[in-house]
Order: C-alpha cells, then sequence, then structure tokens
C-alpha cells in the first residue's frame, strides 16, 4: 500500500512539475528597427525600399519574420497552421511616421486600428494601414478611404495574398 501511495505522489510531482515547466513566463519583446539590408521574410524585398507600414512576428525560439506590409504580417498570422509561439507581433504607427519612408514608431500590432481600403499604397498595392489611436485612423479613413477596424475584426479573406506576391511577375 504504502509503495502505490509512493507512486502515486511522484507521479503527482512529475505532473506538477511539468505544468509548471510548461507556464514559464516567456521574457517580454521589443521591436527591431529595421535597416537598409531588412528584408521581408515571405518575399525577400528590402523593406527600407518601400512605402507603407511594416511589421514583425516575434517567437519564443527563432528569428523574428518581418513583412514588408501589413497585409503579409496578418496572412501569417491568421493563418490556421500557423504553429509557433508568438512572443511580439509589431507595426508602424502610420500617424506618426511619413508613408513614403517608414521609420521607428513601433507598437503592440493587436492595439492598432486598422485602416482597410484606402486610396494608399502599401509596398504590394492595398493594405492596412495602421494607427495607434482612433481618432487619427478615423482621419485617414476620411482623407484616403477605407473601413476602421481593430486588430481582431480582419479576417483572412481581407489578407489573401493570391494575386499579390503569389503571382508579382516583376519581382
Amino acid at each position: 500500500m504504502k509503495q502505490t501511495a509512493l507512486i502515486r505522489l511522484t507521479l503527482s510531482l512529475v505532473f506538477v512539475a511539468t505544468l509548471t515547466a510548461c507556464n514559464k513566463p516567456v521574457a517580454p519583446v521589443s521591436p527591431q528597427e529595421i535597416t537598409a539590408g531588412t528584408s521581408c521574410t515571405l518575399d525577400g524585398m528590402t523593406l527600407a525600399d518601400f512605402p507603407g507600414p511594416k511589421a514583425q512576428i516575434h517567437y519564443v525560439t527563432g528569428e523574428p519574420d518581418y513583412f514588408c506590409d501589413t497585409v503579409e504580417m496578418f496572412s501569417i498570422y491568421l493563418r490556421p497552421e500557423q504553429k509557433k509561439t508568438i512572443t511580439g507581433i509589431f507595426t508602424q504607427d502610420m500617424g506618426k511616421t511619413d508613408w513614403e519612408k517608414p521609420q521607428d514608431n513601433w507598437f503592440d500590432a493587436k492595439q492598432a486600428f486598422y485602416v482597410l481600403g484606402s486610396k494608399k499604397m502599401g509596398s504590394m498595392g492595398p493594405t492596412l494601414a495602421a494607427f495607434s489611436g482612433l481618432l487619427a485612423a478615423e482621419v485617414f479613413a476620411k482623407e484616403f478611404g477605407g473601413k476602421v477596424l481593430h486588430f481582431n475584426d480582419v479576417t483572412p479573406d481581407m489578407v489573401d495574398l493570391t494575386g499579390g506576391v503569389v503571382h508579382d511577375e516583376h519581382m
């Protein structure tokens, strides 16, 4: 009887230790500024050479993915087969940086307001302009057209890459 209790106790301790290890806190990450050589994970384009909001996704392991457009970032993030554990996802505040040569002004992409369907083009054509504040997104939408959405309102059909990077014969 003692042996059974000891085995149960040992298994319980192993189970608790395993759960504790799985719930280990992840260190916070910070966005990395793009350089002249930073290229897009999906298509190899140099981010600094193109207009519009850029994005980056950081993972528990490995290097971050960089995107020359928010549409690409969403297309990867919203894929059902996405299995990597994300520790941070960032975009640029287009209310605080130059559209043609965006630099700095990174913030949490999940907190952003996005304008879908504006006349402003990103590196891959139509894009989702990102803003840290609702008012800035509304002002942009009024000037350039489009609909204001929050991060969780963006759906996979809004960021379909077919016809974009997949079929771009000029690259």
